[in-house]
C-alpha cells in the first residue's frame, strides 16, 4: 500500500474514532449529571450501569486511538504495512479493513487464541479460588 493511501485511511479512522469518543464522553457526562441531580432515585443502578458502559466504550476507543497513533509512527518510520512481530507484509486488503493492523491475519488469530486461553485459565482459577473460599467459609 502506498503511503498516501495509508495516510488517508489512518486520518479517516482517526476522525471517526475521535468523533465516537467525543460522543461517548458527552453521553458519560450526561449520565453522571443525571445521577448527581436531585430528584427521583428510583433506579440509581440503571444510571450506574449506563456510566460503566460509557466508560468501557470510551476505554476501547482510547485503545483504538493508541493503535492508530502506533500505525502513524510506523508510517513515518517507513515500516507501515509490516507485522510488528515477524516483519512479514500485511496484505493491503487487511490494511484497507483495519488501517491500524499491526499483525498479519494469522498472527492476529494466534494472539486471539492465546488471549482466549489466558481468559479461560483465569476464569477457571477464579472459580477454583471462589470454591475454595466458599468451602472455607462453610467450615467456619
Amino acid at each position: 500500500m502506498d503511503d498516501e493511501r495509508a495516510r488517508a485511511l489512518l486520518t479517516a479512522e482517526r476522525i471517526r474514532v475521535e468523533g465516537l469518543l467525543a460522543g461517548t464522553s458527552r453521553a458519560g457526562l450526561d449520565d453522571r449529571d443525571e445521577a448527581n441531580a436531585g430528584g427521583d432515585m428510583a433506579d440509581p443502578a440503571q444510571r450506574l450501569t449506563a456510566e460503566q458502559g460509557d466508560d468501557a466504550v470510551a476505554e476501547g476507543l482510547q485503545a483504538r486511538l493508541r493503535a492508530i497513533e502506533g500505525a502513524e509512527r510506523r508510517l513515518a518510520a517507513g515500516n507501515y504495512g509490516r507485522s510488528i512481530r515477524s516483519g512479514l507484509p500485511i496484505p493491503d486488503e487487511r490494511l484497507e479493513a483495519d488501517p491500524a493492523a499491526e499483525l498479519t491475519v494469522e498472527e492476529a488469530a494466534e494472539a486471539d487464541a492465546v488471549d482466549d486461553l489466558t481468559t479461560a485459565d483465569t476464569t477457571v482459577a477464579d472459580a477454583t479460588l471462589d470454591d475454595a473460599t466458599s468451602d472455607d467459609a462453610e467450615d467456619d
